[in-house]
């Protein structure tokens, strides 16, 4: 078998996993800021809003504006995957790119890089020189309180998007709306077949379109229900410089013999990486009975 397990062998597997996680893999990395990193922890700057001085005279002193600095915190963990293969075929097909073996992988770790940006959106933020302030999204930015009775409504996408406007956000920038199956449904069966709403909506559920009122939406199964209230799903508008993703190491794949396990072949993979909110004006919580 270790004939078999070459350096173009292992080359074209992480290779094959590397495209499979980009085609297969997390829904949510393209719509976050991605920045690569070295180190445990990595510190990102904020820099909040000043405004221009009034010229009152000529010849004047020249107003010096102190531009307020803060930073945030993401801290790096590492994942990893190891799965041991005993038959010799199945070895020879990992690196079929289509193979179960390789899609797997790639599911994984696109799993499991959603979870930690979900988790940036409602965590409280590492803030400060040293990250240890911690901040959390204040309830200004929930479209309500939790314990609903309704599901995701156009009311609830209204209030999102008024926050947001509210607080000035840059409007060249995009904005998603992360949410379930459930949430699209829940906008299907309160609109009219009739109306122009019903219409993006249900294009939206068949995948023909993926905006509507300025925001992009993306389908996930990964979002939380609130810890407090069991029967809400906790989804999310945010802007895409509103989530830092901070990656130590990307996708890394191995292949190797394990002669402790009767010369099996074990696909092992890993990856290190971190996510903070950077702005808590950027992420609105949008509380959904389900």
């Amino acid at each position: 078998m270790s004939s078999q397990i070459t350096t173009s062998f292992v080359e074209q597997y992480s290779s094959n996993v590397g495209l499979l996680s980009q085609q297969l893999g997390s829904k949510l990395r393209t719509s976050v800021d991605v920045e690569s990193v070295t180190g445990k922890n990595a510190f990102f700057e904020q820099l909040s809003a000043t405004a221009a001085a009034l010229r009152t005279s000529r010849h004047g002193d020249t107003p010096q504006i102190d531009t307020p600095h803060s930073r945030r915190r993401v801290s790096l963990s590492d994942y990893e995957w190891a799965d041991l293969i005993d038959d010799q075929d199945a070895v020879r097909q990992l690196i079929n790119p289509t193979s179960a073996y390789a899609k797997n992988a790639a599911a994984a770790m696109a799993r499991s890089m959603d979870d930690v940006i979900i988790t940036a959106m409602n965590a409280s933020a590492s803030t400060g020189v040293a990250g240890a302030t911690s901040t959390a999204l204040p309830s200004s930015q929930k479209t309500a309180t939790s314990d609903q009775s309704d599901g995701l409504t156009i009311a609830k996408l209204l209030s999102a998007k008024y926050i947001l406007d509210n607080n000035d956000i840059d409007p060249s920038l995009k904005r998603y709306i992360v949410c379930g199956p459930k949430q699209i449904q829940d906008l299907l069966g309160q609109t009219e077949v009739t109306s122009a709403d019903f219409n993006t909506i249900h294009a939206l559920a068949l995948g023909q379109v993926n905006s509507y009122m300025g925001f992009e939406f993306i389908m996930s199964t990964r979002l939380n229900l609130d810890s407090t209230y069991p029967t809400d799903r906790l989804v999310f508008a945010y802007t895409e410089n509103a989530i830092k993703l901070g990656i130590g190491k990307d996708i890394t794949a191995k292949i190797s013999e394990r002669s402790d396990k009767s010369y099996a072949t074990q696909v092992y993979y890993c990856m290190s990486l971190g996510a903070t909110r950077m702005d808590e004006k950027s992420v609105v919580q949008i509380p959904c009975h389900e």
